[in-house]
Order: C-alpha cells, then sequence, then structure tokens
C-alpha cells in the first residue's frame, strides 16, 4: 500500500489532483470556523447540545463537522445541496419533462437537471437560513445586534448563510471535476472526521480523570480496559461494513448467437451486478430525520420535551418505541429508494431487445418477475444490514448512557468507509490507466 502511495505521487497528474483535494478541503476547513456576523457564539454549542442535540439539527451538526452548533459561514455545509439532490431525483419520476431530461436528452438533459439542482439549492439554504436565524432569535443572548435594525441583522445572517451554502457546493464540484473522488462525498468525509480529535480528546480525559482543555468540561470516568474494546468494536464495525459494501449478488445473463452476414455475433455469458447496499446511507438520513421531528418541534417551541413522559417513553432516541420505529423506517425506506433505482420491467425488455436473456426463465413478464424477486431479498439483507449499524450505537448508548460523549455513529461510520473506498478506487483507475499495481489488487 505505502508502495502505491508513492507510486501514485511520482503520476504528476494524479499528485496535482490530489494536492488540489487537500487544497479545497482546507479552504472549506477554514470557512468553517468563520463566525457569521451578529452571533455570540460563546455558550452556543453547549446550549445547542443541550437543546438540539437530539432533533434533526443534532444530525446537521455532525455532518457540518459542528459548524452547525457555531454558527460559522459554512454552517448549512453541503445539505442543502443534498436535500436539493434527493429531491429532483424524486421529482423525476412524479414530472415528465424532468423524466425526459434525465433518459431522453443525454448531456444536456444533465446539465439542465444540475442546473435546476443549484437553484434549488439556494432556494433550500434561503430556507434553512431563515430557520437558523429565527432560533437563534428565539434563544436568549444568543444575538448581538450592535445598534443595528433587526431586520438588517436578519438579512445579513441569512445572506451569509446562503453565500456559504452555495460556496461549499462550489467547492465540492470543484472537487469532483479537478480532484480525487466525489466532491461531496469528500465533504462529508472532511466534516466527519474532524470531529474525531474531539471525541479522542474526551476518552482520553475521561480515562485520566482530567478537564477537557478550552471547555473545562469534565467527562464521566471511564475505565481503561473499556478503550481496547472500544477500539476492537469500531473496527470490527468497519470490517463488517467494507464487507457488505463490497457484496454483490450476480444474475446469469446469457446472449443468443446472432449471424450477420459471415460473422457469428453474441453467445458470450455476462452477468447483472446488484450490490447488497444499493441505498447507501440514505434510508438511514430519511428515517433519522422522522423520528427527530418530535423533539426538533418541542426544541423550537420552547418546550422542555424531556420532562414529558410522552416524549421519554417514545421519541427518546434511547427509547425502545423509538428503536423499533427507527428500524421500520430504515426498511421501508430501503424499499422504496431500490424502486428509484431499479425498473425490473425495464432491466427485463433492455436484455430481449439485446438478445440477452437469465437462464431458465423465459423473456418478458418472468424474467421481470424473477429479477424483481431477487432484489427484494437483497434490499432485505441490505436494510437489515443498516438497521444493525444504525441502531447499535443507540442501543450502547442506551446501556452506558453516562459514555454518550463517546459520538461515534453507524451513519457517520458508513459515511466515512463508503467515501474511503470510493477514493481508493479513484485513485486506483489512475492508477491502473500507468499500468501501476494499486489498492485492489
Amino acid at each position: 500500500m505505502f508502495a502505491t502511495l508513492r507510486n501514485a505521487w511520482r503520476i504528476q497528474d494524479l499528485r496535482k489532483k490530489i494536492l488540489f483535494t487537500f487544497f479545497i478541503i482546507l479552504i472549506f476547513r477554514i470557512g468553517n470556523a468563520i463566525p457569521v456576523p451578529f452571533v455570540i457564539t460563546d455558550g452556543l454549542e453547549a446550549a445547542f447540545n443541550e437543546r438540539f442535540g437530539n432533533t434533526i439539527l443534532g444530525l446537521y451538526n455532525v455532518m457540518s463537522g459542528s459548524a452547525f452548533s457555531q454558527a460559522t459561514l459554512f454552517a448549512l455545509s453541503i445539505q442543502p445541496y443534498i436535500n436539493a439532490s434527493i429531491i429532483i431525483e424524486l421529482l423525476t419520476i412524479a414530472i415528465p419533462y424532468l423524466e425526459r431530461l434525465r433518459k431522453d436528452e443525454g448531456e444536456e438533459g444533465k446539465k439542465k437537471i444540475n442546473k435546476i439542482t443549484r437553484y434549488t439549492t439556494v432556494g433550500l439554504s434561503l430556507l434553512m437560513g431563515f430557520a437558523y436565524y429565527m432560533m437563534l432569535k428565539n434563544q436568549s443572548q444568543m444575538l448581538d445586534t450592535h445598534g443595528f435594525k433587526q431586520w438588517i441583522v436578519a438579512v445579513v445572517i441569512i445572506l451569509s448563510f446562503t453565500a456559504g451554502s452555495s460556496a461549499v457546493m462550489w467547492l465540492g464540484e470543484q472537487i469532483t471535476e479537478f480532484g480525487i473522488g466525489n466532491g461531496i462525498s469528500m465533504i462529508l468525509f472532511a466534516n466527519i472526521v474532524s470531529r474525531l480529535p474531539n471525541t479522542i480528546m474526551y476518552i482520553v480525559c475521561a480515562v485520566t480523570g482530567k478537564s477537557v482543555p478550552l471547555t473545562g468540561v469534565r467527562p464521566e470516568h471511564m475505565p481503561w480496559w473499556l478503550v481496547p474494546i472500544i477500539l476492537v468494536g469500531v473496527l470490527a464495525m468497519v470490517v463488517f461494513i467494507v464487507f457488505i459494501n463490497a457484496s454483490e449478488r450476480r444474475i446469469p445473463i446469457q446472449y443468443a448467437k446472432r449471424v450477420v452476414g459471415r460473422k457469428v455475433y453474441g453467445g458470450q455469458n455476462s452477468n447483472l451486478p446488484i450490490k447488497v447496499n444499493m441505498c447507501g446511507v440514505l434510508p438511514i438520513i430519511f428515517a433519522q430525520s422522522i423520528c427527530s421531528l418530535p423533539a426538533t418541534i418541542a426544541a423550537f417551541v420552547g418546550k422542555n420535551a424531556d420532562n414529558s413522559n410522552w416524549y421519554k417513553y417514545v421519541w427518546s432516541n434511547t427509547s425502545a418505541v423509538y428503536c423499533v420505529i427507527y428500524f421500520i423506517l430504515i426498511i421501508a425506506f430501503s424499499y422504496f429508494y431500490s424502486t428509484i433505482q431499479y425498473n425490473p420491467i425495464e432491466i427485463s425488455n433492455n436484455l430481449q431487445k439485446n438478445g440477452g436473456f437469465i437462464p431458465g426463465f423465459r423473456p418478458g413478464k418472468p424474467t421481470s418477475a424473477f429479477i424483481s424477486k431477487v432484489i427484494n431479498k437483497i434490499v432485505l439483507f441490505g436494510a437489515l444490514f443498516l438497521s444493525v449499524v444504525a441502531l447499535l450505537p443507540v442501543v450502547l448508548g442506551a446501556i452506558f448512557p453516562k459514555y454518550s460523549y463517546i459520538s461515534i455513529g453507524g451513519t457517520s461510520i458508513v459515511i466515512v468507509v463508503g467515501v474511503a473506498l470510493e477514493t481508493v478506487q479513484a485513485i486506483e483507475a489512475q492508477m491502473l490507466m500507468r499500468h501501476y499495481k494499486g489498492f485492489l489488487e
């Protein structure tokens, strides 16, 4: 592996792409540290974690690398762009115009859809910026107008968040075009990994019994023997995620022979690969967003939901009912997203047009029924995998509530491992073009 990295560094254009990616991430991290005007950041993060830690805003905070709870320029991070991409992707099924752009107009259609996605991102950024401003306004001692009128303060804060989100979207596109890997994924990776030093510091202070530097918080004491258990557990989860991400079900495809003139075409064997984790982390994000809505509403209206029984025993992220609903929603969204990605009837028609068939099944309806049956089984297995990864930290948090500061979420691990594998494959593709041995031997 080290020899591969050394060989990769020797390739001039690949070295430029790696350096460019690191440079963009550096700019992004600098923007994550620049506070928005008129916001009093002292104590904002502590107040945020106290009231909004278990809400959908807590998920946004993780995805932004704690910038969301610090009201920085890039506080909205890449979330508006991700939400806009998901919304446009879903609308392509319901709106015939968008469906024609995606299927019939080729590259030009993709460019138009990307432009629509960018405009939708700006609109969502304005909406989320306004919601963030209202949250700050409703909190006591979080805004300092410096004598300016309230509407001027609102415009500056909202436009600052919107401009920051648009800048992050542009930075991600630059990485995709001129760097290594997918830009959006790389930014998410940088945000999640940036929280790792803080978690390590908390664990070290918990074992040694010291206070955390800068904040002065003294975490609950942790026995030293628990640290190796945590490391082994995280390593086992990473290995499990890598194994599932690389797993796929291959349906054998055989093409009939065709005689055209004096030449014989076809007759070869192929396969239709179906990934086990075809949905990625999206079902977890959707399910967590819906399960967090009651806590989010309660936090915005200023109610102390933690003291109410309905919240404690139903919507608290440590309750059994919450875990069951979370599990069911992950399964449901996995099946919903798989129907968007795979259309068995369309796959069957394409095979029939190209002279291909699945051995043992007639073309047409029997083939589509078999493909649908296989996809349903694979989706169920992938959904159970996502449920285990997502619920394991929740269950451990309920069993060991005093160690809740160890913020190692299943969603974060899935994203980090997935982006790491994707980046390795991108580097491997560059290496294979130059006949170097790479990571994936």
